[in-house]
């Protein structure tokens, strides 16, 4: 990309550079992309600083947004990202095709703005996997042919779109310079940081370990201050054929279930995703990987130092002595939180200086105590038990193995902690611990505090001083999900004002506003049913004042979808949404249906009601009606 474009897109995401230096002076930390510290922070009396009237629970086949917005279909699977490409059939799919098509399942979204108008910006979308039973008609479904197999790789992954604001509200820019799709099929990746040429990540087709295809199970994600894109591998375990038995990496890949059922056929056509005959292929796998959505030539990069394991997300936040600090969760039940803090300051007038900052710096995993405080534990070879003795002889097997490091160290074992977001404003930190239906009444701990915990709760941190990259902080639960009618069944926290509408279970993903405020989906996914008996939604909730732990939810999605990826704009006028797999979770417990949802026998055809079409994955562009910021 030339340096005169990056001038111009540096000028305009960092043209309040000053005003931040200020602040890094702050007792707390502050961040360019999350929004400016703007708004009330604090609810006065009972009232929430949010003014819109809730949408009701239930359940039904389509979406339903609070009075006073519109909720607008922006993209869907299948749609053109690129000029000249055929209206979408879903009977004629090809993978040449998919990889000119917005991908399926999309769920994280950020957001960079493009210089020059207030209306125009890049979106960055995950796509995390497929559901072959919604996505192919029976003829095509059962054991995939190789041509499917490269449809299902080019769906996944990633697109990156312009979009932009007029009259009509927001469109996609079909011929943004921009625009392209990152697959599993093709696209090409880079390893850096320290297991980058590890003998354990080279392959047959990859002697050098410094060269991977592809990027799979996206989840969440986040946007750096520099305005690269963060790609989160997630559920990477579920693409492996082959038998993990016998091999030398068995003890790893059982720590993250590789070998034990595979939910794709591309190990039959493909050796890397086979371990009988790529065994270090899953090695591979399970990083962040950073795209830079300015420069369509450059090579997507997975960071090494940011550890291995089931990463839900990749938020940051610029720390008060100008470092990056990024958590992440790794989402499965009774893992992990994770913090990294950058060895290297971030540069705000040098976008390019910025650009292998994510290969130093140190690892952690979080300790909660029962008096309320918490405390960073460093992945550090040769240090705390991270030994030869213990099997690590170097960083390198330290981060492909973060978990059983973290289990070395005696990290506390979390609720399935998904989305960590810090809040800019605040300097607090919000960790989405989605549910834990396995665990016992003698496994419990003050953060888990729970047995067969099916609705999840969030945890609130305060690091010590406002300083992110601190040895440790104090800890609060901020709600604990459920209906609190029923405290004495889920044990629910809430707001002693809570309604019948007014609550929600199992915290996904989260994102703060330009006015400082916490919005939460939630992921029930087919345990819908006993969660609350509702849809997924999106919801905003009061962390200050006296209003702390008031909710309300803005939009309500269709029957058997998952609500992902909000994402404001800097203006906090517009808010995108994520409506992933809708008509797939838990069909069967909705009444009006109550069977499994197919190709042919949806139970929705959201969000096109076309009989000639399946339900499609979809991001939603909510706006007030008249303008203004959403939620005020």
């Amino acid at each position: 990309m030339p340096e005169s474009i990056f001038a111009d897109v540096v000028d305009a995401r960092l043209s309040r550079r000053r005003t931040l230096r200020g602040l890094l002076a702050l007792p707390f930390s502050t961040t360019i992309f999350g929004g400016w510290p703007i708004g009330r922070a604090a609810a006065g009396a009972d009232t929430p600083s949010f003014d819109f009237e809730g949408v009701a629970h239930g359940i039904d086949g389509t979406h339903h947004v609070a009075a006073g917005y519109d909720a607008d279909i922006l993209i869907r699977w299948g749609d053109a990202i690129r000029p000249g490409v055929p209206a979408f059939d879903p009977r004629r799919q090809t993978a040449a095709a998919q990889r000119r098509r917005f991908g399926y399942n999309n769920d994280f979204l950020g957001f960079v703005p493009l210089p020059g108008d207030a209306g125009r910006g890049l979106l960055c979308v995950n796509h995390e996997y497929v559901n072959h039973e919604l996505m192919f008609p029976v003829a095509e479904r059962g054991r995939a042919t190789r041509a499917r197999v490269d449809v299902e790789m080019a769906a996944h992954s990633g697109s990156i779109v312009e979009v932009a604001r007029g009259d009509g509200g927001w469109r996609v820019v079909i011929d943004g310079r921009y625009n392209r799709r990152i697959t599993a099929l093709d696209t090409e990746m880079r390893l850096s940081g320290p297991v980058a040429g590890h003998p354990r990540l080279r392959t047959g087709t990859d002697p050098s370990g410094g060269r991977v295809i592809g990027t799979i199970a996206n989840c969440a994600g986040g946007i750096t201050p520099w305005g690269t894109y963060l790609m989160a591998e997630e559920n990477f375990h579920f693409y492996f054929a082959g038998d993990a038995d016998g091999k030398k990496e068995s003890p790893n890949y059982r720590r993250y279930g590789v070998g034990k059922r595979t939910f794709y056929d591309w190990g039959t056509y493909y050796p890397r995703w086979n371990i009988d005959r790529e065994p270090n292929a899953p090695n591979r796998f399970g990083w962040i990987v950073e795209v830079d959505p300015l420069d369509p030539s450059a090579p997507p990069v997975k960071r090494t130092a940011l550890g291995r394991f089931k990463h839900e997300g990749a938020e940051s936040i610029l720390n008060g002595d100008g470092r990056l600090v990024l958590y992440s969760g790794d989402d499965e039940r009774f893992e992990y939180l994770y913090r990294f803090v950058s060895r290297d300051r971030v540069d705000l007038d040098n976008r390019a200086a910025n650009r292998d900052l994510l290969d130093d710096g140190t690892l952690s995993v979080a300790r909660f105590s029962p008096d309320g405080k918490y405390h960073w534990l460093p992945l550090i070879f040769g240090t705390g038990g991270l030994t030869p003795e213990a099997g690590f002889e170097s960083q390198a097997d330290v981060l492909i193995e973060a978990r059983r490091a973290a289990d070395i160290l005696g990290a506390t074992r979390m609720d399935r902690p998904e989305d960590v977001t810090p809040n800019p404003r605040t300097g607090k930190v919000y960790v989405m611990l989605t549910n834990n239906s396995k665990r016992r009444a003698d496994d419990r701990d003050a953060v888990n505090d729970r047995a067969r915990n099916i609705w999840g709760q969030i945890v609130e941190m305060a690091p010590a001083g406002g300083d992110h990259s601190a040895p440790g902080g104090r800890w609060e639960l901020l709600v604990k999900g459920g209906d609190p009618a029923r405290k004495a069944e889920t044990g629910a926290k809430w707001h002693a004002a809570t309604g019948p509408d007014g609550w929600f279970a199992c915290p996904d993903n989260a994102a703060v506003d330009p006015s400082g405020r916490l919005w939460v989906a939630t992921d029930q996914g087919r345990n819908w049913a006993r969660a609350s008996g509702t849809a997924d939604g999106l919801w905003a909730i009061e962390t200050e004042g006296a209003a702390r732990g008031l909710a309300r939810m803005l939009f309500r999605v269709p029957v058997g979808a998952e609500m992902c990826g909000p994402c404001f704009t800097p203006d906090g006028e517009t808010l995108f949404l994520s409506v992933q797999h809708p008509g797939a979770d838990g069909t069967k417990d909705f009444a009006p249906f109550a069977r499994k949802s197919t190709y042919e026998d949806p139970a929705t055809r959201w969000p096109d009601f076309d009989s000639g079409l399946p339900p499609r994955p979809a991001v939603v562009a909510i706006t007030r009606k008249g303008g203004g910021r959403i939620g005020s």
